[in-house]
Formats: structure tokens, sequence, C-alpha cells
């Protein structure tokens, strides 16, 4: 059974590293660019296709206003990565938000922030998973009638691949990331190609449609909520921006200055492909709505909406229909792809927050092929709770979101503003105090920026599920602080500088019988060889006829140790034991009890059913006993023996160690030694 783990292991994961080739596991930038960037550059996908879907409520005359909330979208954009590209040189260790709120307003906030970014990795996964589910369920019905299933079984491959190591899974996201990236640029070039050289008039399908409007209910204060609505929606492009920041050890040397390159290219090409697709919409004249069935007017029978992205490669391709598919295809499977960047920011900083004892160590430890192998498989059962839990409708999910990417924005943008004062305090040369100003210009307009942004989302989405983001942000938050507090308190309890130093004044030892077999015999020789005080056997007599076969062929080996006999009324077998050596430590205090405990050690996993279980629940029992050691004895059967020589023999180098199929020495060598 345990081959057959390990092989499946291997399979899926591959073979493991050594520690000294992390170096080999880093990334360039052009493989870093589709691992981190692959959440911002899907948020194109749809980022544009919310603002219109907003404004629709007032009419199609609202679209005239998405240019310009999409040109403040990207002014966002631009003041985010400004300030990011300068988080990434002043804190280049990979705790990006978390440490920046940590170092500039203390403890409590670095942990706000640390949960919101949590929080936000794994609403990342859930949402990007079940939107895919939604896209792909559009063309392929089976999809659409499982989601929740085709979104596990993604979470699942999503998982494997990052299971193999960051560099691995980057290089294969890096092909769709890229082709999805080269297909949306290449749609707008070639349709404001045609338009503006060849004088075209590419038209979209929805082109005609008219939408219902109320114009009393959308006007003036009203109106300009909508357009909040909007900003705020399509700010959703500016999700996993801050997963650079957070994943800078992974980059190649010099690891500060790589990443803020990525960091520019991403902000580029996301600009460039948001603010062309918005545009392209205006060119074409796309028209979607919230309520297609009761909103859209022109609208042939049994219409069904496509995505905006369907409906500008439809018009820029028009009688070209590979295109078409290329750009649903990709943009497809960038939706999935978008869950990679929760996958290697997520467990990084859960590396991080491990370290400073805020959550569980077993985080902080590398797998096999040198990923955090633990907060992967965290961040994945997450994930799949939240889709069972929302049956991956992303119109629940998509509630949630963006919340704790905000909050992190703001507490990163006025923790680099104190960054910058505090540096300016000792800072005499007047170059750099001017670099230092215009720095600190640029985190105070994106600190204005993200604030208003945080405000609308929390105004417009807190009672249509925001406020399940932040009650799961505080929770993580106590979680936190209470593990922080636990293993402050083993750490005191372990480090008092009043210690017992003194000895115990005797050793009292007890090896437990049931029979009188050869387990129990090695376990009164071994129990003999470390010379303890006073020595004795111990049986629990719960079969009267057994416990007189056991005290006569005791009394017939003629054993030099006293064999004590524990009355089990009610058949109990730790209870009794427990009781012994409770009175032995209240009528010695100082003394030590050992107590010896023959095992079976077994060669198959069944085995261990059939054996060891009494010996189990006693051990479990007595490790909470003061005073109370606790030494088990093995015995190996014939089926461990045959494992063991399996392995021995499997190994590199047993047949030059003259180990024969039994993992003995053969004969021809033994005969050697012999002489």
């Amino acid at each position: 059974m345990s081959k057959l783990a390990t092989a499946a292991k291997r399979l899926i994961v591959g073979r493991p590293f050594r520690s000294d080739r992390l170096a080999h596991t880093l990334l360039p930038k052009r493989i870093a660019l589709p691992v981190f960037a692959s959440d911002p550059m899907s948020s194109v996908a749809y980022a544009p296709e919310e603002i219109l879907l907003v404004l629709s409520v007032a009419g199609v005359s609202a679209f005239a206003i998405s240019p310009w909330i999409g040109a403040l979208v990207a002014l966002v954009m631009i003041a985010v990565v400004a300030s990011y590209r300068q988080n990434v040189h002043a804190y280049p260790s990979g705790g990006g938000d978390y440490e920046v709120a940590t170092v500039n307003h203390g403890p409590r906030w670095g942990l706000m922030v640390a949960s919101a970014l949590l929080v936000d990795y794994i609403l990342t996964v859930a949402v990007s998973i079940s939107s895919a589910a939604a896209n792909i369920g559009s063309v392929i019905p089976f999809v659409a009638q499982h989601k929740v299933l085709f979104a596990v079984g993604a979470i699942a491959l999503l998982t494997a691949m990052n299971l193999r190591g960051i560099r691995e899974s980057g290089t294969l996201f890096a092909i769709p990331t890229y082709a999805f990236v080269i297909g949306v640029l290449g749609m707008i070039c070639w349709g404001f190609f045609q338009t503006l050289v060849l004088g075209s008039d590419l038209r979209a399908e929805s082109a005609g449609f008219q939408l219902v409007q109320n114009e009393s209910q959308y006007a003036g204060v009203a109106f300009a909520f909508l357009i909040l609505r909007a900003f705020s929606s399509g700010s959703a492009a500016l999700t996993g921006v801050e997963a650079i920041s957070n994943g800078v050890p992974a980059f190649r040397k010099p690891k500060s200055r790589n990443a803020a390159t990525t960091l520019a290219l991403m902000g580029g090409l996301a600009i460039l492909m948001f603010l062309g697709l918005i545009m392209l919409a205006r060119v074409t004249g796309a028209v979607v709505a919230e309520d297609p069935a009761h909103q859209l007017l022109g609208a042939p029978d049994g219409y069904q909406q496509k995505t905006l992205i369907a409906q500008l490669a439809g018009a820029v391709f028009a009688g070209f229909p590979p295109g078409v598919w290329y750009l649903v295809f990709f943009t497809g499977l960038i939706l999935v792809l978008a869950a990679n960047t929760a996958f290697n920011g997520f467990p990084v900083l859960g590396s991080i927050l491990a370290q400073d004892r805020f959550l569980p160590r077993q985080l902080h430890t590398r797998g096999d092929r040198l990923a955090f192998s633990n907060g992967i498989l965290f961040l994945a059962f997450s994930a799949i709770v939240l889709v069972f839990a929302f049956e991956a409708e992303v119109t629940r999910l998509i509630q949630l979101y963006i919340v704790g990417v905000f909050v992190s924005f703001v507490l990163s943008q006025s923790g680099m503003i104190r960054h910058w004062n505090r540096l300016l305090r000792s800072e005499t040369d007047p170059a750099a105090r001017s670099r230092m100003r215009r720095a600190q210009a640029t985190n105070a307009f994106g600190l204005f920026m993200t604030a208003s942004v945080l405000v609308i989302v929390l105004i417009t989405k807190f009672t249509h599920g925001a406020w399940i983001a932040i009650a799961a942000m505080a929770a993580i938050y106590v979680l936190m602080t209470a593990i922080r507090r636990h293993y402050d308190r083993v750490t005191d309890e372990l480090e008092e500088s009043e210690t017992d130093a003194v000895l115990p004044s005797r050793n009292h030892a007890l090896v437990l019988v049931s029979k009188l077999h050869l387990p129990t015999m090695r376990a009164i020789a071994y129990a003999r060889a470390t010379r303890p005080d006073e020595l004795e056997g111990v049986t629990v007599n719960v079969d009267e006829e057994d416990t007189r076969e056991l005290t006569a062929e005791w009394e017939k080996q003629n054993l030099p140790l006293p064999l004590k006999v524990l009355e089990s009324p009610y058949r109990e077998i730790t209870r009794p034991v427990l009781e012994y050596v409770k009175r032995i430590r209240r009528d010695s205090p100082r003394d030590v009890v050992t107590v010896f405990i023959p095992e079976y050690v077994v060669g198959h996993w069944w085995e261990q059913l059939l054996h060891n279980q009494s010996a189990l629940r006693l051990k479990s029992r007595l490790l909470f006993q003061p005073g109370v050691m606790v030494t088990s004895v093995p015995w190996q059967l014939a089926s461990s023996t045959k494992v063991r020589a399996q392995r021995i023999t499997s190994m590199p180098g047993a047949t030059r160690r003259g180990l024969g199929s039994n993992g003995k020495v053969s004969g021809d060598r033994k005969t050697g030694l012999d002489r």
C-alpha cells in the first residue's frame, strides 16, 4: 500500500528536489509574468463588461461615460502599480502588504492586512474557477449541469500542477497566458486598423439594440451613485496586482528589480487591454444588459447575450471564425488560470505568517518540489469548501470579492507614506529627498483612490454579501492572534529560567505483559539492561483462565522479576494500568516511572488494524501523566522483515554491497568476512 501511495505521489508531484536546488526553481521574468499576472490579466476579460452592465440600467446613452470610467480605473491602476514597484524595492522579503503594514502601522494592522489577503486569495480561486465553469458551461451543457464537479476538478488539477513546483507550473501556464494577451491586443489593433485606416464600419451583433431605462430613477444624485458603482465594478481589474509584492522571493536575482519590471509589464499590458476593450466596445456599439430578457429592446426571439469579448471578436473577425474561437477559448482558459495567482501568493504569505507564529508552523515548510505544499493544499481545500457552499455561482461569490484586496491596498499605501516620512527625517541629500517626496505623492494619490473605491464597494456591496468577507477576515484575525498566543505561551513555558535540575530519586520500571512470548521476553531483557531501581511485570486480569496460565508460566520460567496482576472487573486494560502508575507516583512523587510496552512491527497497513490497538490507546493516555516515561520495544514480524529486505535490495548499490534477496549478506561475501 505504501509503495502504491508513493508511486501515485511521484506521478502527480514528481521526483523530490534537494534543498540546494532552490535556486534552480526561481523564475525568470518571462515565466514570472504569467505566474503572478494571470489574475489581473483575466480581470481584463470581465472588468470592462462589468462597467457596461452597471451602466445598462440607465440606458444605452450612459455607455458614453464608460471611457471616462475606464480612464479613472486605469489611473488607479497606474498609481497602484507605481506604489507596488516601490514596495518590492523597500520590502523584498515577500511579506508585501503584510510587512508594509506591520512595520509602519504595527502588528495588529499587519495582521488585518494578512487576514484580508488570505480571504481574497481563497475567493480568487473560487470566483475564477466558478467563472470559468459558467463560461465553458455556456458551450458545453454537461459542465453547466455539473458546475460544482467541474470547479472541484479544476481546483484539484491546479493544485497538482502547483505541487510540482512553481517554475514547472509557470512554464505550463505561460503559453495560454501569452496567447490570451496576444489575442486581445491583436483584436484591438486589427479592429482600430480597420476603422481608422481602412474605414470599415465594425458593428457588434447587439449594436442596434436599445435598453429599457428609467430616467426619473437614475437622475441627479442617483446617476452619480450609479457611476460610482460602475467605477467600483471596473476596479475588479486591479485584483491580483499585489501578488508580485508577495512573491518577490520566487524571482531570480536581482529579485527586486525583476519583480518591479514584471509589475510594470503587467500594469502596461493590463491597462492597454482594459482601455482598448472599452474603446472598441464604443466603436462597435456593443450592448450588454444585466437582465437581457427584460432590458433589451430590438433583440430577436430567443437571443442569448454573449460576453463582451465574444461580441467584439465577432465584429472584428467577421468572416473569420477561427479568430473568434481563438479569443473565446483562451479567454475561458485564462479564467481558469487566474486562480494560479492565488496558488503562488497564498502559500508564500502563509509561510511568512507561520514564521511569525500566526499560523501553524507546517505552512512554513517546503515540500518535495520546494513549493510550500501545505499552503497549496490548505488553499485548495478552503476554495473547494466555498465552491460547495455557494454552488459555484459567480453572482453569489462576486459579492464577497474585491473587499479584501482594497483593504490591503489602503493600508499598504498609508504604510508607504509613513515609510517615506521616516526616511525623510534622516535624509539630507536634496536629490534623494526630492525622489522621496515624489514617491510619497504617488502613494498619497494611490491612498485617496483606493480608499474611495473601498468606501464605494462597502456601501454598494455590503448587504449583498460583502459582510461575509468582512466576517471571515475578522474570524481569521482572531484565529491568528489565538495561534500566536499559544506559541508565545509554549515558548515562555519551555524557556523558564527556573528549571527542575534535581535527578529522580529512583526509576520504577514496569513491563506490560499480555502473554509470555518472544516480544515480552525482549521487553524484559531490554528493561533489565537499563538497570532500573525496581522492575516488575504488570498484567491486567480480564480473563481468569488466561491469567492463571500466565502466572503458572511465569513461575515455570523463574524470571528474575515479580509479576503484578491488576484486577479489572469491567475487563478494561487502560484504566487499571493508569491507576496503578498514579498510585506509584503518589506514594513516591520523586520517583520516575518507566513503562515498557512490547509492540509488533508489521509490513502491511491492514496488519496494523489487527495489532497494537491496546498499546496505542495506553500510550496516548500515559503521555499525559507527569513523571512517566513510555518506551516502545519493537518486535519485527516476518511481514516487516520481508518488506525491509525488499527495500534494502532495491536500494542503489545493494548488489555491490553483497546484499542478497533476503536483505542479508550473500554467501560468498559472508565467507570472505568470516575468514
